[in-house]
């Protein structure tokens, strides 16, 4: 009987030591997790709003339509294409 006894005292024992091991990793996990929180943030802000468009140029516009009206003319463009840039431009 002392062959068993001595198995389960040690049984009992490294039980034991498992136990409060676990339980002091747990701690100072715990404990390092609070040293190392970072620290608070500052509050998010949203960005700026982009700047309004800028007011179209009319002179611009004017010759951006002469060159679609020019090409048009001399076949690159068809009525079809001029119609839509020049609905593009005047943004309708």
């Amino acid at each position: 009987m002392g062959l068993l006894r001595g198995v389960a005292r040690t049984a009992v024992v490294a039980g034991t030591a498992t136990a409060v091991s676990n339980r002091v990793s747990r701690r100072q996990a715990g404990r390092w997790a609070a040293q190392e929180a970072p620290p608070e943030q500052e509050p998010q802000y949203a960005a700026p709003p982009p700047p309004p468009p800028a007011a179209p140029d009319p002179d611009a516009d004017l010759a951006r339509l002469q060159q679609l009206g020019e090409l048009r003319a001399s076949g690159v463009l068809t009525e079809q294409e001029f119609q839509t840039q020049k609905s593009r431009i005047l943004g309708l």
